[in-house]
């Protein structure tokens, strides 16, 4: 027995890196996996082979079931019809894993509009669409007296959440995505739909430049930055018995959880003795007294951990 079992799983990028090792480890819990991957390159044009394939292929091996979908997450129109697809071959969509994405790493000087507009699409319209269309099934279900168990993964990084130079558009989406994972949360416990986000530190095509991820792995050792790792924290936040957690974002390094905290407001304040407003002509003392005179920590500001 499986986790998994009787469940449908529909993970978008699931050809290859963290995607591909999500979509065996929910396998090999029992869940039927629906694989979304065009075949694209790293930066969102299209490849001539079709790794999703391959994982349908490997996961048949282990005794598993698996079918691809040849669509582009940013097709709304498309997502739709796979949900509804899904729900009528399958009877019912369970988990949704979303962590399809590209990359076009540029300073801001250098961006182009296609550039910021092509990572929004796939990172953070693909996230909605599919959320969106998983959640109105749901709603639908939970409506008409179903008991519903819906889950929701999605992907984040520490780009999205510290920041990181040169990764203006990704980190936007990435950042996006955390906080869309916590109001989506708020909105859908009502009808048994928890939502999360994973944030992994793991080596895959867009973390190949990335120091340390590299780095070869005596024979026999933990490989700390394997996509792998991430893969049960996705298949366990995809089971029933996970209904328990939502609205949460986890950081997953190596053998290693952490929490990401929300947003919060600092310890530090500035305020007047007096019952007035702040002027202009007050802010360089106020914001100086503030930060204690120099905000630390942006000008040789460098991640180690993107996803």
């Amino acid at each position: 027995m499986g986790l998994l079992d009787d469940r449908v799983a529909i993970v978008t990028g699931g050809g290859r890196g963290l995607g591909r090792a999500h979509s065996l480890e929910l396998a090999a819990q029992g869940a039927t996996v629906v694989i979304v991957d065009p075949g694209v390159g790293l930066d969102g044009a299209r490849d001539a082979e079709t790794p999703a394939h391959s994982v349908v292929r490997e996961i048949a091996e282990i005794g598993g079931k698996a079918e691809v979908a040849e669509l582009s997450v940013t097709d709304y129109d498309a997502i739709g019809d796979l949900v509804r697809t899904v729900v009528a071959a399958h009877g019912d969509v369970h988990a949704v894993i979303n962590n399809a994405g590209i990359t076009r790493d540029k300073m801001i000087t250098s961006m182009e509009e296609r550039d910021f507009d092509d990572v929004i699409a796939v990172h953070l319209k693909g996230t909605f669409n599919l959320m969106r269309h998983a959640a109105g099934h749901w709603r639908e279900r939970a409506k008409a007296g179903d008991r519903v168990t819906g889950r929701v993964i999605n992907t984040t990084s520490g780009s999205g959440m510290r920041g990181n130079i040169g990764q203006l558009a990704y980190g936007a989406a990435k950042s996006a995505i955390a906080s869309a994972t916590v109001v989506a949360a708020m909105e859908l416990q009502r009808y048994g739909v928890s939502v999360n986000a994973v944030s992994p530190v793991a080596r895959t095509r867009m973390t190949e430049a990335v120091g340390g991820l590299l780095a070869e792995v005596e024979p026999g050792a933990f490989d700390t930055f394997a996509p792998e790792n991430c893969s049960p924290v996705v298949a366990y936040l995809a089971s029933e018995q996970a209904g328990w957690i939502t609205g949460q974002i986890i950081r997953v390094d190596g053998n290693r959880l952490r929490i990401y905290e929300r947003w919060s407001l600092g310890t530090q304040a500035f305020s007047l003795s007096e019952e007035r407003a702040l002027r202009t002509d007050e802010m360089d003392v106020a914001l100086r007294s503030l930060y204690g005179a120099i905000p630390l920590g942006l000008g040789d500001r460098r991640l180690q951990d993107n996803e």
